[in-house]
This record gives C-alpha cells, sequence and structure tokens, in this order.
C-alpha cells in the first residue's frame, strides 16, 4: 500500500461526500440561508453550538473573513473541541440532561434569534435538548448532523429522539456512522474522517445563500474583511460598530 494511494482515496471520497450534499441538500441549504437572511433583516442574532470536533464547524463561521459579523458561538464549557482534560470528559457531558438549558438561560440568545446546532451524531442529550429547549424559547433552529445515525443508532436522550427531530431545518452531512472513510489492509480500524470537510462545507453554502438572499433584498450583508488586506481592520471596525448589539464575542 502506498501512503500517496491513500491519500488520494481520501480525497476522493471527500469529493464524492461534497458532491452529493451539494446535489442533494440544494433545497435544504437555500431554505437554511433564507432562515438565515430573514433573521439578519429582521435585526435577529446568530448563534452556532456544536460539541467536541463538531464545534470546529462551528467556530469556522464565527469572526472570520468573509464570513458574517454577526455569527456568533454559543460556547458550553468543557465540550468546545478538546480544550478540557482529560478530553474523555468532553464526550461525558455531552450526555448530561439539563446542561442545554442552563446553558441557554444564561446566555443572551431570545426569541427570534437563529441557532445552527452542529452534531455528527445527533444522539446525545446536549444536541437534543439545546434544540428542544432552543425552539421552545422562540429560536428557529437549523440542524447540521448525519441522519443515517437515526436509524443506525440509540438515541441517548430520554425521549428516544434525535437532533433531527427538534429542527425547523435540516442538514444532512451524509457521513457514514463511525466517521472514517477508509480501510486498508494492515490497519485494524476505519480511519481518515470526512466530517469536518463536509460539514463545514455545508456552513459555508448556507452562509453564502444567506448573503445571496440579503442582496436580492436590498441589504448588505454584515461581512467581514481579512484584517491582513490594507483597509479590512477599519472596514471591520464600521461593521462591528454597526451591529455592536448584535455581537457577543468582542464582550
Amino acid at each position: 500500500m502506498s501512503e500517496s494511494n491513500l491519500a488520494g482515496q481520501f480525497f476522493d471520497a471527500a469529493i464524492g461526500l461534497l458532491q452529493r450534499v451539494r446535489d442533494e441538500e440544494s433545497a435544504s441549504v437555500a431554505a437554511a440561508g433564507t432562515a438565515v437572511a430573514d433573521t439578519v433583516a429582521a435585526g435577529g442574532r446568530l448563534f452556532a453550538f456544536g460539541a467536541g470536533h463538531s464545534s470546529l464547524a462551528a467556530q469556522d463561521v464565527v469572526y472570520r473573513a468573509g464570513g458574517f459579523a454577526v455569527m456568533n458561538l454559543l460556547t458550553v464549557p468543557g465540550v468546545v473541541g478538546v480544550d478540557v482534560m482529560p478530553a474523555t470528559l468532553g464526550s461525558a457531558l455531552e450526555r448530561v440532561d439539563g446542561l442545554a438549558s442552563a446553558v441557554l438561560d444564561s446566555s443572551p440568545a431570545r426569541a427570534g434569534d437563529l441557532l445552527v446546532i452542529i452534531s455528527l451524531s445527533g444522539r446525545n442529550a446536549l444536541p437534543v435538548e439545546m434544540a428542544m429547549n432552543a425552539r421552545a424559547l422562540g429560536l428557529k433552529v437549523i440542524g447540521v448532523t448525519s441522519v443515517a445515525y437515526a436509524t443506525e443508532t440509540k438515541s441517548r436522550h430520554l425521549t428516544g429522539t434525535y437532533l433531527k427531530d427538534h429542527c425547523d431545518i435540516v442538514l444532512d452531512s451524509k457521513i457514514a456512522v463511525g466517521d472514517a472513510e477508509l480501510t486498508a489492509d494492515g490497519i485494524e480500524a476505519p480511519f481518515a474522517p470526512a466530517s469536518t470537510v463536509v460539514t463545514s462545507a455545508l456552513m459555508q453554502a448556507m452562509m453564502a445563500a444567506a448573503a445571496g438572499e440579503l442582496v436580492e433584498r436590498g441589504i448588505e450583508p454584515p461581512l467581514l474583511r481579512s484584517g491582513n488586506v490594507d483597509g479590512g481592520t477599519e472596514w471591520n471596525g464600521r461593521v462591528m460598530t454597526e451591529y455592536s448589539d448584535r455581537i457577543f464575542y468582542r464582550h
């Protein structure tokens, strides 16, 4: 087996998944983009949440060049990436009942806002309760998940439901259960996960659709520019000042 061959196989697998979500999720991505645009146009705020490695895709749309200034990261201490030691504690916290309600109650999120919840499996208590409680508070909820988990795994929430069951819009990443695209002789476990690549692409596609929707309505999208290009810092200062009441990562 050659290392270059396996690398090529991963690229092929990732490209195949990207093409599949582009073709099969186009209507859902458009609907999600419309929901984001509706929220921005109405003066609402945007939030993104993900636990563990799902947090990477949430962070990817917060405070970045080419992104919406009004997208905020909804954080749950201990479950953002692998920033807690031991890292296994983060996985355990995803299964704790009641944590989501405590986080939402202490967050700035309110009725009329929009929350994107990212969870590959969508089976743990935290994302399920986050969606349920957010909708009860009057937030629009977009879920980014692999729907396959709902048919091939058992829910860890007391209701037996999954994230997909409590969302206004669902974006299906099409990632296979186990999140590993490759197998090879001499390697005992499946490897090369593609969920971050595909989920991040879905998030950026949704935001691109939202930008297009806003322009069609005559509204300038609240976009940030790179601080590493001339004039970028000044541009961002203007945007952040204009939308300061909807930005929470500066406080």
